[in-house]
């Protein structure tokens, strides 16, 4: 967990400083523009990632600044790892305990899995969406499983570009070849995935539909390969100038309400933020089975869409996750249940007061 993290003209903060106190609940509170998710942000990228925006470093830089930023934290077991940007490079650089280290070493300390109002949406959006949101949660597990997607991603591309140029069949046998190899590795790791995920979900539940993940399913794993290649080579057609292709890359990720009896998508915007909310918790808990880490979990307006019996089910679960879940909201009396908590309150770029509740005891 974070003990203390430090941030430096990033975003709109030009110098803030957050102890969490030992709290497993870090609750962040402030009115619109205040810098709210901007600390969340900074948090994301203490694992590696680019951050839950996925913005250009250069934009995360504050707009006043000197065109860098850092991160630094303090982690329970006294690690110091950071994350910061200087003017002139072309992407972040990291350190631990003080030497200079790969962006990848930091998930050696620190996991993160994130929810923002972005995804409120997923369920009725488009499977793009859902397929990218997944990819990236498998990605936790399977360190290939992101490079996998890219890979295909880009032999799908030179594979149009050759049917599009009339390029010769061996050079069409080559690429589909390894489009199927790499086709079916990306299915098997989403099936995978839903499955482990699907353990730790009581009231959803997680299904991933396509043409080569139902061959996985109906257990002809052997013959995955070799029919879908079979299927590349009959499909070599153009369309106008448009190549038809099925595969991962139009594969999609549902999720079923197993107590209404309903796909989520036809459930309330409620009923799908505590859908959404139940598979990033299930995450973080097969997160820490795998890996043995406690993970960061960040939530982004996390109270937002639900009523008063939800946001109680909430904390009440945030109660018992093996996580450090840090929380941005408007108003700290709707978190106010919130166990093992520390409130800070955020206005225009500033940490203005840090807030223990007394009935909670501090944690080391």
């Amino acid at each position: 967990m974070i003990k203390t993290i430090s941030l430096t003209d990033f975003r709109n903060h030009r110098l803030c400083r957050v102890h969490t106190c030992g709290r497993h609940n870090v609750i962040i509170t402030g009115p619109n523009g205040a810098g709210k998710t901007a600390l969340l942000e900074a948090v994301s990228m203490l694992s590696g990632d680019r951050g839950l925006r996925g913005a250009p470093m250069t934009d995360i830089a504050r707009f006043d600044g000197d065109g860098g930023f850092s991160v630094y934290a303090l982690l329970n077991d006294d690690t110091e790892v950071s994350v910061y940007f200087t003017p002139g490079n072309t992407n972040r650089r990291a350190r631990i305990d003080g030497d200079n280290a790969t962006l990848s070493a930091l998930q050696a300390h620190l996991r993160t899995v994130w929810l923002t109002p972005r995804e409120d949406r997923l369920f009725v959006d488009s499977a793009a969406e859902r397929r990218a949101f997944f990819d990236r949660l498998a990605a936790s597990f399977d360190a290939t499983h992101a490079g996998r997607v890219a890979r295909f991603t880009k032999l799908v591309s030179e594979r149009a570009f050759a049917l599009r140029n009339g390029h010769d069949k061996h050079w069409l046998d080559a690429l589909d070849c390894q489009i199927a190899g790499v086709a079916v590795s990306i299915a098997d790791a989403r099936i995978r995935y839903a499955g482990e995920l699907n353990y730790f979900l009581t009231d959803c539940a997680v299904t991933v539909t396509g043409l080569i993940e139902q061959v996985l399913i109906d257990g002809r794993a052997a013959a995955a390969e070799r029919e879908y290649l079979e299927y590349l080579h009959n499909m070599r057609e153009l369309v106008g100038d448009k190549m038809i292709m099925d595969g991962p890359h139009k594969s999609d990720f549902g999720v079923f309400n197993k107590k209404l009896n309903l796909p989520a998508a036809l459930t309330s915007t409620g009923q799908q933020k505590m859908a959404l909310l139940d598979l990033i918790l299930a995450h973080a808990k097969l997160l820490h089975t795998k890996t043995q880490h406690r993970p960061l979990i960040l939530l982004d307006e996390a109270a937002a869409h639900l009523d008063a019996s939800a946001r109680a089910r909430l904390f009440r679960d945030l109660g018992t996750t093996d996580a450090q879940v840090w929380a941005t909201g408007l108003d700290a009396n709707v978190f106010a249940d919130v166990p093992d908590a520390v409130f800070v309150t955020c206005k225009d770029g500033e940490i203005n007061n840090i807030l223990v509740p007394e009935n909670t005891n501090e944690q080391n």
